[in-house]
């Protein structure tokens, strides 16, 4: 039994996953879960280069979580940066920040190896089970979104930059404010974007060939518990839900079609998804569209998880 630390920072979220891991048994026990909205990625696609005020959220998250794992003794720290410091000129600054608060130097990975965390993550305790194979499972990041297809292991994978904050801020975005509600043109626009994204992922992973759509991240989860009517966010009544395409399509319309104060009065969206959660939605439902899935099945195992297994496999 390993004790692990992970840590996946995000375009929108920076979270944290301490867990002991025993790889002889193929068991990870959770110990501390937690997130938070950083929105590192605010301004990149436009500017590409990480805000000031957004690195100094990040930092401010980064010192929490040290005296967390601190205070559970982690063997091993793993901190993997995606899609917002993937694109950054400026990603030397993080860098430097990450290291004098975590000790560790952030791994800016590719679009392929966060594909291989999240399948791990979210397939690892399905295999064996009576859901059908090939798995896709599609990650909805803020900045990108990984489509994987594999049974026990992943045959093919791609990452597209198509996320809930990057398409919203493309979009929705006007003079400084986010577009409440949006037009039938700037929905279009969006949804113009996830297509044009899906035909270039089509030809390169067999996503219509594949059996059990899983779907991870904050937008999907988000879905789900509003699919759910949860009045709070329960992360135990969410795993492994299994949510109807049209449950999904319902609401995401109902999304689209709301403003920010509308959005903001239901329980299970975090306040920092608020503005975002409308384009999140609508990636997920395209995509269940486009490849013909009747349900989605929510993982809240995702990316931490892959990345506290490599952790305890790496040694």
């Amino acid at each position: 039994m390993k004790r692990v630390a992970a840590v996946d920072c995000g375009t929108n979220s920076i979270r944290l996953l301490v867990a002991d891991v025993d790889p002889a048994t193929g068991e990870l026990t959770e110990l501390d879960r937690r997130m938070q909205i950083v929105r590192l990625g605010q301004g990149v696609d436009e500017t590409g280069r990480l805000a000031p005020e957004a690195l100094r959220r990040t930092f401010a998250a980064c010192r929490e979580y040290a005296a967390v794992i601190k205070e559970l003794g982690a063997e091993k720290v793993r901190f993997v940066a995606t899609s917002a410091s993937r694109d950054a000129e400026n990603r030397e600054e993080f860098t430097r920040g990450v290291l004098d608060i975590l000790g560790v130097e952030p791994e800016v990975i590719s679009g392929g190896q966060e594909a291989e965390f999240s399948f791990t993550g979210a397939t690892k305790e399905l295999v064996g089970g009576d859901l059908a194979k090939p798995y896709l499972v599609v990650d909805i990041g803020g900045g990108s979104t990984e489509f994987v297809v594999g049974d026990a292991h992943v045959v093919a994978a791609h990452s597209v930059d198509i996320g809930c904050v990057r398409l919203t801020e493309r979009h929705l975005v006007q003079d400084g404010e986010v577009v409440d509600p949006p037009g039938e043109a700037q929905i279009q626009a969006i949804r113009d974007d996830i297509v044009e994204a899906l035909d270039l992922v089509t030809q390169l992973v067999p996503i219509t060939g594949a059996r059990t759509l899983v779907g991870l991240a904050g937008s999907v989860t988000t879905v789900a518990a509003i699919a759910l009517g949860l009045e709070e966010y329960d992360s135990a009544a969410i795993h492994h839900a299994r949510i109807s395409y049209e449950q999904v399509s319902e609401i995401t319309t109902r999304l689209l079609h709301s403003t920010h104060a509308e959005r903001a009065t239901i329980p299970a969206i975090h306040p920092g998804r608020v503005d975002v959660i409308a384009s999140g939605a609508l990636i997920l439902s395209t995509i269940m569209d486009w490849i013909g899935a009747r349900e989605v099945v929510v993982s809240e195992h995702d990316i931490l998880d892959g990345i506290a297994w490599s952790c305890a496999l790496d040694g």
